[in-house]
């Protein structure tokens, strides 16, 4: 099943459809579906697809060479290979009509070979650049695909013609593996998995949700139970201090002294290095209220985990264990999940709630034009979102409440309170609010909402294409 991800193929056909060299750069977490899209991509057309493994150099040019000569001829000869790596990438530019030439897993090729991309240039610069080609490189090392192949300082830079950084899927991506399921349920599911291609596919929209997460994800036996674990040991030195700062994070400590401490990695500039290597991972991000213009000098940020299934598994799985491992899942679900279920899933609904604004701003359909999309916080108050734009001098405040109750004019105005506390922060002077809800919104409140143009936002007005 392959899913939404429309922009990025209708951009790799444009790059297909120019006549010209082309050199793409792919890159993006592991699980989020980039070998899949490249492959829908090449499909019914003539493509060279080869993937890198952590097998020594020569074997790897052994198995490129083999695939590079079976492209255009019925039988490779018994332990073909090519002297060198300049002399198989030289034979790329040989091959007939307009072939896509995948390089997949390229970090694995630098390991085996650090000259690999000063090679590739050499190459590029002398002839695959005239020839009738696309060429892919993808890899998963987010830091090092951008370091050596797109950093300022590697051979490859300025080589490519085109570059992107394939994202999780957003709340309406995610919700399509899932037809069955009632818009509350699908928020429920991204809440859990967030936006992986990989971990959607693991539920199954024939059963609830925490039957799926008591299957796939606190089973030992699950296919997601040990899904974080696996990939921060196999990406990461020193691993266990990682996932001490991502349990210390999941366990409500932001700041980033209370992570330094609670984590017991040493120092805050111990912490910040670990820290650091997760935001460039896109696991953890460092956010800052949206009232604050400069982000990157602002001493208000807190740190989260990004990645909705590492900010699940790191509060109910790692800790646990120990007791999963005994098989006992269902008392871990019981105690652990239920009990802070709705609190759980609410925070995510209001990451959902800012990626809605988001997407209605970038549609052209929100009043103002937002240079900044986030929180608000400050001692006294908290606001779920903020639109701001210092242009306009407009302000869009949002607050969201995974209740079972309808939401009432009393959150309306707390909602007003804390915007006019915000707007202290700045100049504002324009004021719009939006409230987001689970349960829908009271009569009373509906009659005033038309009357001020407060915007009312149902979970289904999230999923609905045409916002």
């Amino acid at each position: 099943m392959f899913i939404d991800r429309e922009e990025e193929m209708a951009h790799l056909e444009r790059l297909y459809g120019s006549k010209r060299a082309e050199f793409f750069v792919l890159y993006g977490r592991r699980r989020v579906g980039k070998t899949k899209l490249l492959r829908a991509f090449c499909a019914n057309r003539p493509h060279l697809f080869f993937v890198a493994t952590l097998s020594s150099e020569a074997e790897q040019l052994a198995t490129f060479s083999q695939a590079l000569w079976r492209f255009s001829h019925a039988e490779v000869p018994d332990g073909f290979t090519f002297p060198s790596w300049e002399s198989a990438l030289r034979a790329l530019a040989e091959l007939p009509g307009r072939p896509i030439v995948v390089l997949d897993e390229f970090t694995y090729l630098i390991s085996s070979n650090k000259a690999i991309p000063s090679i590739l240039q050499k190459v590029w610069d002398e002839r695959l650049s005239e020839a009738n080609l696309m060429l892919v490189l993808c890899g998963s090392y987010i830091g090092i695909m951008e370091r050596e192949v797109l950093g300022y300082q590697a051979p490859l830079y300025g080589r490519r013609t085109g570059s992107h950084l394939l994202l999780p899927l957003k709340l309406r991506g995610a919700a399509q593996f899932y037809p069955q399921y009632t818009p509350v349920q699908k928020l429920e599911a991204w809440a859990v998995l967030g936006g992986m291609p990989y971990y959607l596919s693991a539920f199954s929209d024939s059963t609830d949700v925490l039957a799926n997460v008591r299957a796939q994800i606190l089973d030992p036996h699950g296919v997601l139970c040990n899904e974080p674990q696996l990939l921060l040991m196999e990406e990461l030195r020193a691993p266990q201090n990682y996932f001490s700062i991502l349990r210390t994070i999941a366990q409500g400590h932001t700041r980033l002294g209370e992570i330094a401490n609670a984590a017991g990695v040493g120092d805050a500039t111990t912490a910040v290095r670990y820290l650091d290597t997760l935001r460039e991972m896109r696991v953890v991000t460092r956010s800052v209220p949206a009232t604050q213009a400069r982000p990157e000098k602002s001493r208000k940020g807190i740190y989260q985990i990004a990645d909705h299934f590492f900010r699940f598994w790191f509060r109910y799985v790692h800790p646990f264990y120990s007791s999963l491992d005994m098989g006992l899942a269902d008392t871990i679900l019981a105690q652990q999940v239920r009990p802070t279920w709705e609190q759980y899933v609410g925070y995510a609904f209001e990451e959902a709630a800012r990626e809605y604004v988001a997407r209605l701003a970038e549609g052209g359909k929100l009043a103002i034009v937002p240079e900044r999309i986030g929180s608000w916080w400050a001692p006294e108050a908290e606001i779920d979102l903020l639109a701001l734009s210092d242009a306009q001098g407009a302000m869009l405040a949002g607050e969201c409440k995974w209740s079972t109750k309808p939401v009432g004019t009393d959150i309306l105005d707390s909602l007003k309170r804390k915007a006019r506390n915000a707007q202290r922060e700045g100049q504002w002077p324009q004021i719009a609010y939006m409230l987001f809800s689970r349960s829908g919104f009271t009569p009373t409140l509906r009659k005033v909402a038309e009357a001020e143009g407060v915007q009312l936002v149902g979970v289904e007005d999230m999923l609905d294409d045409r916002s």
